[in-house]
C-alpha cells in the first residue's frame, strides 16, 4: 500500500508500527519521512532543538530492537531523559554553550529504545522545566501549531508541537507540576500524568518527587501502548505503582460501568479567575459524561480547598530549583553564576537557598497530609474528579516571560496554568488532559480527570468513551503534515 506524507503523519504510533510490521514501508522509509516533516515545519515552530537524523537513519537501518514500536520515530524531551553520547542542555544556554554530551542512558531511555522507538530528535523545554510556557533563552520559544502567535505551554511544550504538527506521533514528556497536561491541553492532544512510581526515573531523577513521564499523543491507545512497554520498573526505583488492569490496551474497549464522577469547575483559589471558555468545555464534558450513563455531581475534595496548598508546593518547588542548579554545576564543572541561567531560575534557586531543611520537610509531612486527606475522598466511593486542566487558555507568545522589571513574571504567570494540575504531582495520582474543544477562538483546551492512585486503567476506559464520541483526531493543526 502507497502512503503519502499526509496520511503517514495521522498515523498514531499504534498504526505506524502496524504498517511498519505489515511490510508496507521499512523503518528507514518512515524515519526519513518524520525528518523531511520536522525539517519542512519547525522553522515555524520551534519545536526541536536537537536533530539526530543520521544516527536516527543509521538506527533505522540496523538491528532494531523486537519490541512493539519497532521503527516508529519518537523525540525525546530536553531534560534528565537521556541517550548515550549525545547532547542534553535541559533547556539551559550554559550547557547549550559547551555542548553537554549525557555519558549515561536514562533508565527511560533504555525503554522506549527496547520498545523499539528511534529517536530522531531532543525537544524545546524551558529552562530546567520550571515554568508553564516554552519559550527559554537558550533556544527561543516553540509555537502552537493551531497559531503561532500564542505559545504550547510548558514545559513539555517542544514535544507538543511536534506532536501536534504531525512531525512524530508521540514523544516523550514529563510532569512536575502540570508539564505534561498543560501543553497537551493547549495543543489539542492526550496527556497522561502517570501515578507516582509507574515509570522509572533513574539515574537522574527520584521516583517519589513531584516529576513523572510519559508522553503526549493523539489517541487513547497509543496512551496506553506506550505505557505498557515502558512502565517497567528497575531494580533501583524507589517507589512502584500498584498494578491496575494492565495491560493497559484492553482498557481502551473495556466498559467503566456507570461511575461517580465530582465536577470541580470553579476556580480553586480566590485570586484566580476561570476563564469562561474552559468552564463551558468542562460543563459540557460533564453533561457528555452523563449521557454516557455516568452520575456526575458537583464535588471535590475538601482538602484541596486549603489555601496553604501552594505555599507548600513553592517551598518544595523553589528547593527543587536549588538543588538542580547544584546538579548543573556538577554537569560544567564549576559553580553556576547568574550569568549562566535565566534571571528567573536565579531567583527561584536563591529563594530556595534560603529554605532550611527543616521547612522542606514540614511542607512534604504537610504534603503527605493533604495527600491521604484528598485521596480519602476516593475511597468514600468517588470515581473520578473532572476539571478544567488550565484555568485559562493558551497565552500569547511574550506573555509569560521574564522582563527586566519584573524577573519573575515567568513563575507568577504560570500559577493559573498549574492550579488544577499541580496538586495532583503532590498525591502522586494519575490525572489525564483529554483534548474535548476550543475556545470561541479556536485555540485548543481540555479538560482534566483524575483517578485514585495506581487506577490509570478507570482512566483510559473513560477517556476512551470519550474519545469515541468527539473523535478529536480526526481535527488537525493548520500546520500539518
Amino acid at each position: 500500500m502507497d502512503y503519502d506524507d499526509g496520511e503517514l503523519s495521522r498515523l498514531d504510533s499504534v498504526g505506524l508500527a502496524e504498517v511498519i510490521r505489515s511490510g508496507d514501508l521499512s523503518a528507514v522509509e518512515v524515519i526519513e519521512a518524520s525528518i523531511k516533516r520536522i525539517e519542512a515545519m519547525d522553522g515555524d515552530l520551534n519545536a526541536v532543538v536537537t536533530r539526530r537524523f543520521e544516527r536516527a537513519l543509521e538506527d533505522a537501518a540496523g538491528d532494531i530492537p523486537n519490541g512493539p514500536f519497532q521503527g516508529v520515530p519518537f523525540l525525546l524531551k530536553d531534560l534528565w531523559t537521556c541517550s548515550a553520547g549525545e547532547p542534553m542542555h535541559l533547556g539551559n544556554k550554559a550547557l547549550k554553550n559547551i555542548n553537554y554530551i549525557s555519558p549515561i542512558e536514562s533508565d527511560l531511555a533504555r525503554r522506549y529504545r527496547e520498545a523499539g522507538f528511534i529517536v530522531v530528535g531532543r525537544t524545546n523545554t524551558p529552562e530546567f522545566g520550571l515554568v508553564g510556557t516554552t519559550e527559554p533563552e537558550s533556544y527561543g520559544p516553540s509555537r502552537n501549531p493551531w497559531n503561532t502567535d500564542y505559545g504550547t505551554g510548558g514545559s513539555s511544550g517542544g514535544a507538543a508541537a511536534a506532536v501536534a504538527s504531525g512531525m512524530v506521533p508521540s514523544a516523550n514528556a514529563s510532569d512536575g507540576g502540570g508539564s505534561i497536561r498543560i501543553p497537551a491541553a493547549m495543543c489539542g492532544l492526550v496527556g497522561l500524568k502517570p501515578s507516582r512510581g509507574r515509570m522509572p526515573m533513574g539515574p537522574l531523577q527520584e521516583e517519589w518527587g513531584l516529576s513523572i513521564q510519559h508522553v503526549v499523543s493523539h489517541s487513547m491507545r497509543d496512551a496506553a501502548a506506550i505505557l505498557d512497554a515502558t512502565a517497567l520498573p528497575t531494580m533501583g526505583d524507589g517507589v512502584v505503582a500498584p498494578t491496575h488492569g494492565q495491560p493497559y490496551i484492553d482498557q481502551i474497549n473495556t466498559s467503566p460501568g456507570k461511575l461517580r464522577i465530582g465536577l470541580w469547575n470553579v476556580s480553586p483559589r480566590d485570586d484566580l479567575e476561570l476563564h469562561e471558555d474552559c468552564r463551558q468545555l468542562t460543563q459540557a464534558t460533564a453533561e457528555l459524561l452523563e449521557s454516557l450513563g455516568h452520575h456526575v455531581a458537583e464535588a471535590h475534595p475538601s482538602a484541596l480547598d486549603d489555601p496553604g496548598i501552594g505555599g507548600r508546593f513553592s517551598a518544595i518547588w523553589m528547593a527543587g530549583a536549588n538543588l538542580t542548579l547544584q546538579n548543573v554545576g556538577r554537569l560544567l564543572g564549576r559553580d553556576v553564576t547568574i550569568d549562566d541561567v535565566e534571571i528567573g531560575t536565579w531567583l527561584m534557586a536563591q529563594h530556595g537557598s534560603t529554605t532550611s531543611g527543616l521547612e522542606v520537610m514540614q511542607a512534604q509531612a504537610a504534603m503527605g497530609a493533604m495527600r491521604r486527606a484528598t485521596l480519602q475522598w476516593w475511597e468514600e466511593g468517588w470515581d473520578l474528579l473532572l476539571t478544567p486542566t488550565t484555568l485559562q487558555p493558551p497565552p500569547r507568545i511574550g506573555d509569560l516571560t521574564s522582563t527586566k522589571d519584573d524577573p519573575m513574571r515567568n513563575s507568577m504567570r504560570s500559577i493559573p496554568y498549574a492550579a488544577y494540575t499541580s496538586p495532583f504531582n503532590a498525591t502522586g495520582q494519575p490525572a489525564i488532559s483529554l483534548p474535548t474543544g476550543f475556545t470561541k477562538d479556536g485555540l485548543p483546551i481540555g479538560v482534566q480527570l483524575v483517578a485514585a492512585y495506581g487506577r490509570e486503567d478507570i482512566l483510559f476506559q473513560v477517556g476512551a468513551q470519550i474519545e469515541n464520541e468527539i473523535q478529536w483526531s480526526h481535527k488537525r493543526a493548520p500546520i500539518h503534515a
